[in-house]
């Protein structure tokens, strides 16, 4: 069931709710908007009390049941655009984010360079894995704790968020010490104990879809973030496998308004593993921005031929600029800034 609380009522008043949900036997999970206070009662209601009482209270504007399997990421559970602050940029508000940088942290000095330079090109947010899920145990895995630190010094010289790969849950908190965003990757997707350890860490959490994955299965996958106290979430399109070899994967542009509607989540898309081919990464950008993703997630690196990982896919220095450039009046007419 969702409950949807007046507005401005006092912190006594929304105390007495949540003492009532709790008294009657559900599990309260809070999302706050701008205007509003919305919870979400988990429970049985065959075993429970009705939650229905709590539609006479004054506190209380609206009480109705969720049809959907998945509850709290759903539309019906939050009626508006839930936004996730980082570092003072909005994901989902009306300014479009760009999140930007290498497959994987190679060094201080590759970090730094591609940072200042996605940064002056527009980006807001740093990309870049400190540990790397490979297909062979033999391709390089990340440098660790090492990567992170040098992604802490990326932040403090540039002032850009840093989102990086968290993927076990012994690294969770270590992880969450560096990381302003959270990412759970394709092949983690339905790693439901990695899931609960990301959320319980309080950073945002974009969980990307995984190979094979259907879109209720990504959006109860992200229910586990919601339903462990996390309110920060946002879904991640990287693109499924299908029997197509011409891309590495098949980019699902049809999951934007697909999950516009379902869910009150913003949506990224991340076009380099979409395709896994630098010269098809400005076209899926300009795809995405015009289907009303809320941000990119873009592999950028100062020389992709020497890229210790998936060089194929990622855009030189040089060519993130002109993708920026090329990006303002799509931005524009899908009515971003």
């Amino acid at each position: 069931m969702i409950i949807v609380l007046k507005p401005n009522i006092s912190k006594k008043d929304e105390v007495a709710v949540l003492k009532e949900i709790r008294k009657l036997g559900y599990k309260p999970h809070i999302m706050r908007g701008v205007e509003r206070t919305v919870i979400g009662a988990i429970g049985d209601e065959r075993t429970h009390g009705s939650l229905e009482t709590l539609s006479a209270w004054t506190q209380v504007e609206n009480v109705m049941p969720v049809q959907k399997r998945y509850k709290l990421v759903s539309r019906e559970a939050h009626r508006g655009n839930s936004t996730i602050n980082v570092r003072g940029n909005l994901i989902g508000g009306k300014k479009f984010q760009v999140m930007a940088g290498p497959c994987s942290v190679e060094s201080e000095k590759q970090l730094l360079t591609t940072a200042h330079a996605v940064k002056a090109a527009g980006a807001t947010i740093l990309r870049g894995g400190a540990f790397k899920p490979r297909t062979s145990p033999y391709e390089f895995q990340g440098l660790g704790e090492k990567g992170l630190k040098m992604l802490a010094k990326a932040r403090k010289e540039t002032g850009l968020g840093i989102i990086t790969e968290l993927l076990s849950q012994d690294h969770a908190d270590m992880v969450a010490e560096y990381t302003d965003i959270i990412q759970i990757g394709a092949r983690n997707a339905q790693n439901f104990q990695l899931l609960i350890a990301a959320a319980k860490t309080g950073k945002p959490v974009m969980l990307k879809r995984g190979l094979s994955m259907k879109i209720e299965e990504w959006l109860l996958a992200g229910e586990y973030i919601l339903a462990n106290e996390n309110a920060n979430l946002m879904f991640c399109e990287r693109g499924i496998r299908t029997f197509e070899t011409y891309t590495r994967n098949t980019l699902d542009l049809s999951t934007i308004p697909i999950i516009k509607k379902e869910s009150h989540c913003p949506i990224v898309i991340d076009p380099s593993q979409g395709a896994g081919r630098a010269d098809l990464v400005v076209a899926m950008c300009k795809g995405a921005v015009a289907m009303g993703a809320d941000a990119l997630l873009i592999e950028v690196h100062p020389n992709p031929a020497e890229a210790w990982s998936d060089g194929a896919q990622q855009v030189t220095l040089e060519g993130f600029v002109k993708l920026m450039e090329e990006l303002k009046p799509f931005i524009t007419a899908a009515g971003r800034e």
